[in-house]
């Protein structure tokens, strides 16, 4: 067995619709990607209550993290006129894909960076009448074991105290 050509293994581009137009995000490269996962890290310490790595977060501030991770579709964005939040959203988006993976980034994308919309809260479900419980019983255990049955009661004599 031999091993395939690693670009057509790896899907390297984001595509992100605004506006009817599909913005293509290309991969970042290794030096780009290494500094969004130390943010990242730092970020999620200081998140935590630690001391995170000032130096890495300076770092972050002084260059243009955005246009680093939105690639060649920055400067499209840009030109295009796209709207801040958009711009922003988009390179939050593309954060999320280098730190993590491309199915939390397409999460990231589809709730608006708000956790909460991605699972109904409590009272929503409840107040959704197509999310009833259904009224129909289960079936019952299929794998063959049942519980012994408990012995019978004797009639008749009963103990006193």
């Amino acid at each position: 067995m031999a091993f395939e050509a690693l670009d057509e293994l790896l899907d390297e581009a984001l595509h992100l619709p605004i506006a009817g137009r599909v913005y293509r995000v290309p991969a970042p490269s290794a030096e780009v990607g290494l500094r969004v996962q130390a943010i990242v890290h730092a970020a999620a310490v200081a998140a935590d209550g630690g001391r995170a790595d000032e130096q890495i977060l300076a770092d972050a501030a002084e260059r243009d993290l955005y246009a680093d991770v939105l690639g060649s579709a920055h400067g499209e964005m840009v030109a295009d006129g796209v709207p801040w939040p958009a711009l922003k959203h988009s390179a939050l988006t593309a954060m999320v894909w280098i730190s993590q993976d491309k199915a939390a980034a397409e999460k990231f994308w589809n709730t608006a960076g708000d956790p909460s919309r991605v699972a109904p809260n409590r009272a929503a479900r409840r107040s959704n009448p197509s999310a009833a419980a259904s009224t129909t019983r289960s079936r019952g255990s299929t794998s063959g074991t049942s519980t012994r049955p408990a012995p019978p009661r004797a009639k008749g004599k009963q103990r006193r105290h």
